[in-house]
């Protein structure tokens, strides 16, 4: 962990010459396709770079070798989004990159051992979202109503605002991934094909789709006992999701062009936004009690409220983030799904003691039937600066899930802070988390704890 730490001192000294108060560029490039700029083409672009230091679950190797702790750097996310208005009503949006790219994991498909395509080399580029849309109802500032109905992978997949998050503005390091309920089960990367419609009417914004979930097959566990059944993602032959968000926005209106949510403003706007959202999905998951197969539905629904503002004396250039959402999950008896972010660890054979049943690496217990109640905070430190080199973020989350596979709930926390050499454009990121081992279904043995440092540029 002194690595990171130093790593961490070395890259903020080092960038602090090259930092600015304000961002001149705008998000991304722009290419004008007329001359009055109505139709025109955007690229945006980024990377973050993970550099961490984490205990291991019990029974973890890396490479062959068991271990309890670990140290690596890796590539969370490589991205470029590209978009054009073709004309007042029609856009087309292209969004692709790699993610969790490690030094022993995450490269091209069957990548393994040594050479050109060694474990972790040569990750595979793949369309994170690929969609067209067309303004039925044009969003003038003069109507109350606008109307848009869009159709391709897209990223409208309703049910909280952390679900459609930008990824360029977060307020702690990242998600906390249970915000993204399908990951790459019966979505692509939290994405569904699909038709969407999207607007506003007044302040209330709102923002539906109706899917083709990609199809899962997993194999539910036979038991003769019903309450120990454990339903498992298998949709068979598919059937279409229904997704929606409906948010009240009381102070400043957010942009409603492309469907990403933002984490935090650093004080630009005054936002004080209400939301709710749903995800169903009929007959998605499976359980087998005496050889017998019960097809379960996936309903999710969610509720929210996010607050963005500056506060203090003008010139101090203030501002808080909070951000607060109660997800109510339901994929059929219990459920239970484990994930590791860029998990580097695999199972030792010969572990002896208990395991973690979350298994390898970083994996913990992150989404299942049952609830979850998740909030974060953040402040962004005075600065009368006119051109300050670097403004500082300090934040912290709760999370709190209590699911119906396992008999103790959990509490889990995230203390960290932002330093902002250019904004969101240039930042880096120093966070702690905390994260529970369950030995058994039964039995939370306790906690432990990653940290990360993050170095995050966007154009």
């Amino acid at each position: 962990m002194k690595k990171i730490f130093f790593t961490a001192a070395i890259l903020l000294l080092s960038l602090e010459g090259f930092s600015q108060g304000s961002t001149d560029y705008g998000a991304g490039l722009k290419f004008n396709l007329n001359e009055d700029g109505s139709k025109f083409m955007r690229v945006i672009a980024w990377n973050q770079i993970w550099m961490r230091s984490a205990q291991m679950n019990p029974g973890t190797m890396i490479g062959g070798e068991a271990t309890s702790t670990a140290t690596d750097i890796g590539n969370r996310r490589l991205r470029f989004l590209a978009y054009a208005q073709i004309s007042k009503r029609y856009m087309i949006l292209t969004h692709f990159g790699i993610n969790n790219q490690t030094f022993i994991n995450g490269g091209a498909a069957g990548t393994s051992g040594t050479g050109g395509y060694g474990a972790g080399k040569k990750p595979g580029l793949f369309f994170h979202d690929a969609w067209n849309e067309y303004a039925v109802v044009l969003p003038e500032k003069d109507k109350k109503f606008s109307f848009t109905l869009g159709a391709g992978l897209h990223y409208y997949m309703g049910l909280s605002r952390l679900t459609m998050a930008s990824t360029l503005n977060f307020l702690t390091i990242d998600a906390p991934i249970f915000n993204w309920p399908l990951i790459e089960n019966s979505d692509q990367f939290a994405r569904q094909v699909g038709l969407f419609a999207k607007g506003k009417y007044g302040k209330l914004e709102y923002r539906m789709s109706y899917n083709k979930p990609y199809a899962t097959n997993l194999t539910p566990a036979n038991t003769t006992i019903a309450s120990n059944a454990v339903a498992v993602d298998n949709s068979g032959m598919t059937k279409w999701s229904k997704a929606g968000y409906f948010e009240y926005q009381f102070l400043d209106q957010e942009a409603n062009v492309l469907p990403f949510k933002v984490g935090s403003y650093l004080g630009t706007k005054k936002v004080f936004n209400i939301g709710a959202g749903f995800y169903t999905a009929p007959d998605a998951t499976k359980t087998s009690v005496n050889s017998t197969i019960n097809k379960h539905d996936i309903k999710l629904f969610s509720a929210d409220v996010f607050l963005d503002m500056p506060i203090g004396k003008k010139e101090n250039k203030m501002a808080i983030t909070g951000y607060s959402v109660l997800y109510d999950y339901d994929f059929g008896p219990n459920y239970l799904r484990n994930v590791g972010i860029m998990n580097i660890g695999s199972v030792d054979p010969n572990f002896t003691g208990n395991r973690a049943i979350a298994g390898a690496g970083n994996a913990q217990p992150t989404i299942g039937s049952g609830n979850i109640w998740y909030t974060q905070a953040g402040v962004l430190l005075p600065n009368k600066e006119a051109k300050p080199k670097i403004r500082i973020q300090p934040f912290g989350a709760v999370t709190y899930k209590n699911f119906d596979a396992l008999e103790q709930s959990s509490t889990q926390f995230d203390v960290g802070s932002n330093f902002f050499l250019d904004g969101h454009h240039a930042k880096i990121t120093a966070q702690y988390s905390t994260r529970p081992v369950y030995t058994s279904l039964t039995n939370r043995s306790g906690s432990l704890g990653d940290f990360i440092v993050q170095l995050q540029i966007y154009l």
